[in-house]
């Protein structure tokens, strides 16, 4: 099953809420997420913002992070996916920002230089490094897929981990029903 449709079921099924905010991507999780049927039950809104003005301005990126550390960077990704969780009211977000190519921007870094983040209700915000390779196309499919699929490891380990009834099952070395020596 393709990660949108298997982060569509958990969404529907624990009665939660997404946003995305795409900058490299143009737009493509958006159109993943709502090809998928009843998407509209889920999916609240997706945030297009290319430029550091829309950044800003849609979704509350400082200034001074776009200045410190550039567009393309992990700080960038990580206050995306904030300010789309906040500025939609959604339970979770995503955050995506890169350099598809075919050439690098003025900043130096490398074609296929992309970060993913995304946040839920609570907890950290998981963002993570990718270096992809290929067309422009080719770029921004790989950074599309890497969102939903970090998306989809952030909704089990919610479900996994916050939802009432559903706590993780002993494991074999566990110490659950012994009592504590030394």
């Amino acid at each position: 099953m393709k990660p949108e449709r298997e982060i569509g079921v958990v969404l529907k099924r624990l009665g939660l809420s997404l946003a995305v905010a795409e900058s490299c991507t143009g737009g493509l999780i958006s159109h993943r997420i709502t090809n998928v049927p009843g998407s509209s039950n889920y999916f609240e809104r997706g945030f297009v913002v290319y430029s550091n003005f829309s950044k800003t301005e849609l979704l509350g990126v400082g200034q001074r992070t776009l200045e410190r550390h550039g567009a393309v960077s992990k700080e960038v990704a990580r206050q995306m996916a904030l300010g789309a969780r906040r500025a939609a009211g959604t339970d979770f977000a995503t955050g995506v920002t890169g350099i598809a190519g075919p050439v690098s921007d003025e900043s130096h870094k490398p074609v296929g230089l992309v970060y993913v983040a995304v946040c839920g209700p609570d907890g950290p915000v998981w963002v993570r490094k990718h270096h992809f390779k290929g067309t422009r196309l080719q770029i921004k499919k790989q950074s599309a897929h890497a969102a939903l699929s970090l998306l989809l490891h952030l909704l089990g380990h919610w479900e996994r981990t916050k939802t009432p009834g559903r706590q993780r099952r002993p494991q074999k070395g566990d110490s659950v029903g012994r009592r504590q020596t030394g």
